[in-house]
Formats: structure tokens, sequence, C-alpha cells
């Protein structure tokens, strides 16, 4: 056992020691934690947001000299990260530190002024993936709002985006399509740190009450790096999302998964790598699909049988299931987001008298939300060809870059400390 425990000490140490980046927690505690020093601080975070020794930032916090965490807040998954997707959190009490633990994905996602008494600083730490429909930069626009709300300042401390930071993709919600899965006007892949999302939100008034804003940067990080270049240490966000190159995959398949008609991964080892169903012919998909020649994608044939199914799969049988798992090849010449509509178009060449949205139409109205749009939907389905969903699709993309210039915290090649932060 203790060569064993040794042996684990050993791979943390080398991990941290390859690291060329350093995440905002340990800018922060470098800097003597000088910007929290005798405040009452609360901190959202999951098991993601840890140092490159991979120590919690809970625990980092709870030790530091001249810092007195007071309370918890944890988004879907819980802090300690022990929920599964979707389900409520509850209010607890952290085992390790004995600290108040707060759910902000139960009866509510915005810190209640009770939640946030006797609070003067609220920190956000948590890994995020770069996309509009993954919930927790939402959960970081709504603690901002609440601590603008009740005069609390709030400090996010920097992670990469693990697209890097030059991916944008897709168009801005539209009204009467916003919800906790596309809660601000931002495209699907957005191509910033959640620093600088943050800095976004807050002065171009995409939240409802500006905050007293104060992002710890990085260190090291540059727009081109993708997460494997840092060096960091990956610990899943969420349950499906188990390496860094997940974030690759859940764009690519996401929006589909909410037809609830096609296996996406979910169940079996490859989360959102797949396109398959039980009546899908791989062979003939995997042709079909590499015969696009799709930039910075490759397609192979899998049949496989799914471990488990979510409470929500329209099919429970765990059946086997055919199509083709998706080799991002390129992930910089990718089109990440339409290689599903991609893949419906080739399905409906296929299987013509398959009504695919005709399944399961109940399913249009979060369809549409992870969309931002009824567009999209409502100009696929006249002929289920891309082409009739590029320009809708890809209208916002140019002038929101132009926007997030403003709010870039990191330029490649460029130093971090060069750059004024608030």
């Amino acid at each position: 056992m203790k060569r064993y425990l040794f042996t684990v000490v050993a791979v943390v140490v080398a991990i941290a020691a390859s690291a060329v980046v350093k995440p905002g927690i340990e800018v922060l505690r470098d800097r003597g934690f000088k910007e929290l020093q005798g405040k009452r601080v609360g901190l959202v975070t999951n098991p993601s947001g840890i140092d490159n020794n991979l120590k919690s930032t809970v625990d980092i916090l709870n030790e530091a000299p001249g810092v007195e965490l007071v309370a918890l807040f944890g988004p879907e998954h819980g802090v300690r990260g022990n929920a599964h997707a979707g389900d409520a959190v509850k209010d607890d009490v952290d085992p390790t530190t004995g600290i108040k633990m707060y759910s902000l994905f139960g009866k509510t996602h915005k810190p209640t002024p009770e939640m946030l008494k006797g609070i003067d600083v609220l920190v956000y730490d948590i890994q995020d993936i770069g996309c509009r429909s993954y919930t927790f930069y939402a959960t970081m626009g709504v603690c901002m709002e609440a601590c603008a709300e009740n005069g609390v300042e709030f400090m996010v401390l920097d992670r990469p985006n693990p697209l890097g930071g030059n991916k944008v993709e897709g168009n801005i919600v539209e009204d009467g399509y916003f919800s906790f899965v596309s809660k601000y006007p931002i495209p699907y892949l957005y191509g910033l740190t959640p620093g600088e999302l943050a800095r976004l939100l807050n002065d171009e008034n995409m939240i409802k009450a500006k905050a007293n804003l104060k992002v710890i940067p990085m260190e090291g990080w540059t727009r081109d790096m993708k997460f494997r270049d840092t060096g960091m240490p990956w610990v899943l966000p969420s349950p499906q999302i188990p390496t860094p190159e997940s974030a690759f995959f859940y764009p690519l398949s996401g929006i589909l998964g909410e037809l609830y008609i096609f296996n996406t991964g979910i169940g079996y080892t490859l989360p959102f790598q797949l396109f398959a169903a039980s009546w899908i012919d791989a062979d003939a998909l995997a042709a079909k699909m590499n015969a696009l020649e799709l930039p910075g994608l490759k397609f192979r044939p899998i049949n496989i049988k799914p471990f488990f199914a979510l409470s929500v799969a329209v099919d429970k049988s765990l059946q086997e299931v055919h199509g083709v798992q998706t080799y991002i090849t390129d992930v910089d010449k990718a089109n990440l987001t339409l290689t599903q509509f991609y893949f419906l178009q080739v399905i409906h060449e296929m299987y013509p008298d398959v009504q695919i949205f005709e399944q399961n139409p109940k399913r249009y109205s979060m369809f549409d939300k992870v969309c931002g749009t009824k567009e999209i939907r409502e100009r696929f389905i006249k002929r289920y060809r891309v082409e009739d969903i590029v320009d809708y699709f890809n209208k916002d993309a140019d002038s929101f870059k132009f926007i997030s210039t403003h709010y870039y915290i990191y330029n490649k090649g460029s130093d971090w400390n060069l750059i004024p932060v608030p």
C-alpha cells in the first residue's frame, strides 16, 4: 500500500511539474491571497476546481491564512460532484470542512439574499468547456447578478477554454429561446475563458445588474492552446466529460441528443462521439459521411451494445446499435456543431421514410432552446440540407468575435500580466 501511495504521489508531482499554465487559484495563492485578505468568502465550485497538484480550491481557501471561507455553492453535480446530470442538488454540509453547502441546481439556480448574507466576496472556480448548452457559465452569470443585487464582490479564478480561445460557432440566442442551456446572447461555441466571458457579460449588459467583478487570470495560457497543451491535470467537470477531448465532442452531437432518437455514445465508453441507432447500416453510413470530406473529421463504422440507458432515453432495452464513431483530426478546421446536421442529412438520404423529427415532437422545444432559435430546425427540415442553414448558423460569429476581442485577457504570444484586468 505504501508503495502504491508513493506511486500516486509521484504521478501527481510529475503532472504539476509538467504544467506550463497556472490556473487562477495558483496565481491567487502566489499573491498571498491578497485580494481575499480579511474577507468572508463564498465559493462556487465543483471537483474541477483544483490546483496543478489536484488539491481542491475548497481546501486551499479553507486553509488560506487571513481568508475566512464561510459558504460553498454547488452547481449541477454539486460541490464534490456526487450528483447525477439533471438531478436536483440539496443543501448540505461539506463533510471535509464542515462548511455549509448551498445548492444552485435545485429549487434555485441563483443565490438568494439569505445565502449571500455575511459574504463579502463570492469566488467562482469551475472548469468549463466553452459551449453554451453546458450550464456552468449560466451559473456564473446568475451568481454575478445576485452579487450585484446584494452588494457582494464577485471573483473569477480563471481556467482554460479546452477548445482554445479562437473557436466561435453558431448563432446567438434569440428572444423566446433563452433558458439555462442558452442563458445569454452568445454563440454556441464562444471562444472565451470563464474570466473573459464574465467580463463580456458584465460590460455588455447581458446580466441584469453590473457586478463588482475581479478576474484572477491564469499564467502562461495563450489563445492557441487546447487543454492538453497546458500540461494541467484534467478532472472531469461532469460525468460525461471524462477527458479534455470530450469538450470537442460535446458540441458535435449534443444538440442532436436532445431528440432522444439516436445514441451519441452516452451509455457507452465514447460519450458524444457516436451517431448510432438500431436500424442504421454502419458501413454504409461511414462511407457516406467520409464521402462528404468534412474538414478535420473522419468516421469509422461501429457496432455496440450500450452498458446503460439514461432515464430519459426513448429506447431502454439496451439493444445493439450501429453507426459511426467520429474522429476529430483537426479541431481548428472542423465545424463541430454542424457535424450533427451533416449526419441528419446523410441519414435522410439513406432512410428517406424515417420521420426523424416527427418521432418525438415533444422534444422540439428543448432542441430549439439549445439551438437558441427555431429557425435552424425549421429551415433544415424543409429539405434536410446543411446548405439551407449554414448562412443563418454563421450569421453572428464574426460580429461576436469582434466584440469579444475587447474582453480578451490573453493574446497569442502575450504574457497575461501585460494586459490590464479589472
